[in-house]
């Protein structure tokens, strides 16, 4: 699939942190916030999301109070792959606006005629619109997701992964307990349990990731298609 680029330009700002993330290590992405840069965080773990494209679309409104028209450029739009899904139910792109929880609340009677305007474009070109802020975007998956970060870069040993992911491959699912207890017996259990985590973290495996880690979370070898 071939993803649009944004239509607008994101430059530096006094208010808040901005930048580019480097989406799975490829592509660099906008960002005008620390909340948008862990939106970003959380669809670059997620292996269901195929691509976020930054400022993706243009578009007009009316607004009622002041009887002017003006134009809204949504923050996000995030592609999702079919999996295993049938073309039938095809997940919907998903246009997203990345909103401080207090600032919409503050500011939604001003603003309800823009995110109504989107969500119709959105429904029009077949996709949903949601707005995250906080509640949706720093919750346990963001938490657990901050936690493997600092396993991403560690060097393990080729073979000791290749025979742990053959178990898991095996087995379908495992706990973390089983494969430290079979593969990283007394005092290389600290290690193991290390090793586990960068599997997890550069997605060698997968697990429920909105749930906390315990010695009984599952993990499988994830899907790609």
């Amino acid at each position: 699939m071939t993803l649009p680029t944004f239509v607008r330009k994101i430059g530096p700002t006094r208010r808040s942190v901005s930048g580019f993330y480097a989406f799975r290590g490829e592509e660099s992405i906008a960002f005008e916030s620390t909340l948008e840069r862990d939106f970003l965080v959380k669809a670059d773990f997620d292996l269901n999301v195929l691509g976020v494209i930054s400022q993706p679309c243009e578009i007009p409104f009316h607004h009622p109070v002041t009887a002017r028209r003006y134009t809204y450029t949504p923050d996000y739009l995030v592609y999702y792959r079919l999996g295993s899904r049938h073309y039938d139910d095809y997940p919907k792109p998903l246009l997203v606006e990345v909103k401080p929880q207090a600032k919409w609340q503050e500011h939604w009677r001003d603003w309800s005629p823009k995110w109504k305007a989107a969500l119709r474009h959105a429904q029009n070109e077949g996709w949903s619109f949601r707005i995250h802020d906080e509640s949706r975007i720093r919750d346990k998956t963001f938490e657990n997701i901050t936690f493997l970060t600092r396993y991403k870069r560690m060097v393990f040993p080729h073979e000791e992964s290749h025979e742990v992911l053959k178990t898991v491959r095996e087995m379908g699912a495992a706990s973390l307990d089983y494969l430290l207890a079979r593969h990283f017996m007394g005092i290389y259990r600290a290690e193991g349990i290390s090793h586990l985590w960068h599997l997890l973290a550069t997605r060698q495996l997968d697990c429920d990731i909105a749930q906390p880690f315990s010695p009984f979370s599952e993990v499988w070898i994830p899907d790609y298609e």
